[in-house]
């Protein structure tokens, strides 16, 4: 079972608020700040589809280019040794820091 919603190819992964007892999602995956409400699975997913098609005219119509989602930049924090452990592991096998790190992402995703 998945709560990942797509649509035209943006991402939103809704979460629940028993406090608020709202659905809630931000668009995943784009720098710009874009999130929707409903008080039940369907309003969630008609408010996620909303929320595209508005973002999408209005890039339109103010001659935007729409953010496009992940864009294959990926910012980590990750403990100092290890981000020094990398550095050495990429420098010893002649590749860059990147290269090392999307190898291993590679290796997690198709274990």
């Amino acid at each position: 079972m998945s709560r990942l919603m797509e649509y035209k190819g943006y991402y939103s992964n809704p979460m629940y608020s028993a406090e608020d007892n709202i659905f809630w999602g931000k668009l995943e995956g784009i720098a710009d700040s874009i999130s929707f409400e409903g008080t039940t699975v369907d309003e969630i997913y008609t408010a996620f589809i909303e929320a595209v098609d508005d973002y999408l005219d209005i890039c339109g119509k103010n001659n935007m280019v729409p953010k496009v989602p992940f864009p294959g930049r990926l910012e980590i924090e990750i403990e100092p040794d290890m981000h020094k452990q990398l550095l050495i592991y990429a420098s010893n096998r002649d590749v860059s820091l990147n290269q090392a790190v999307e190898a291993a992402l590679k290796n997690l995703l198709t274990a």
